[in-house]
């Protein structure tokens, strides 16, 4: 009988390698070979579900992105949050989260945004807010600003852009030990109040 060969597992193995290399050196010192030792496989292995180094990075990325929007959904799901209000909090504080694996996929993000400077499709994956996120986002802000009581003002999208790019902002910082994630939380709640 043949051996069954999870090959979505595979491929997540080798992604996992290329975050923790990304992380430990930089995304430029990430080739097909420190992958296969860092996943414990031979390189036939990573050429066999990648053809090259750019189409492993890609999904890396691909990847890192699904991860970070799984966080914010299961960040919602254990706040139980259901007013427009709660569930707002709790998307952007997934992002300035201390857990292991938020820090892990923030500093990947890091690590692959040198590359991005000369790599156009680097860039499109880790490009900020893209449209439906920002129409959401909106449409929680006007709902709390409406829930609180208060009139409309401006252009909810402008805010929602701004509130993921706060978040995102002391993502890092906190990713990177400059901010504890407390002080971050503290941050983006009085910006929250800012403009609700």
């Amino acid at each position: 009988m043949p051996k069954i060969v999870d090959q979505e597992e595979r491929r997540r193995r080798l992604v996992e390698a290329v975050w923790a290399l990304a992380v430990r050196g930089g995304i430029e010192q990430v080739t097909l070979r420190k992958v296969a030792d860092e996943a414990g496989v031979s390189m036939g292995h990573v050429q066999h579900y990648y053809s090259s180094m750019q189409a492993l990075i890609r999904d890396a990325l691909d990847r890192a992105v699904r991860a970070v929007n799984t966080n914010i959904e299961n960040a919602v799901g254990a706040a139980g949050a259901t007013s427009p209000e709660a569930v707002l909090r709790a998307c952007l504080h997934a992002l300035i989260s201390p857990d292991e694996e938020s820090t892990r996929l923030m500093r990947f993000s890091l690590a692959a945004a040198g590359r991005a400077v000369s790599d156009p499709t680097t860039a499109s994956v880790l490009a900020p807010g893209d449209d439906e996120l920002l129409s959401f986002t909106a449409g929680l802000i006007a709902a709390a600003r409406q829930e609180r009581g208060g009139e409309p003002r401006g252009d909810d999208r402008i805010d929602a852009d701004i509130c993921w790019s706060l978040a995102t902002s002391l993502g890092v910082d906190v990713a990177l030990g400059y901010r504890s994630p407390e002080a971050a939380a503290r941050v983006l709640d009085h910006h929250i109040d800012q403009i609700l």
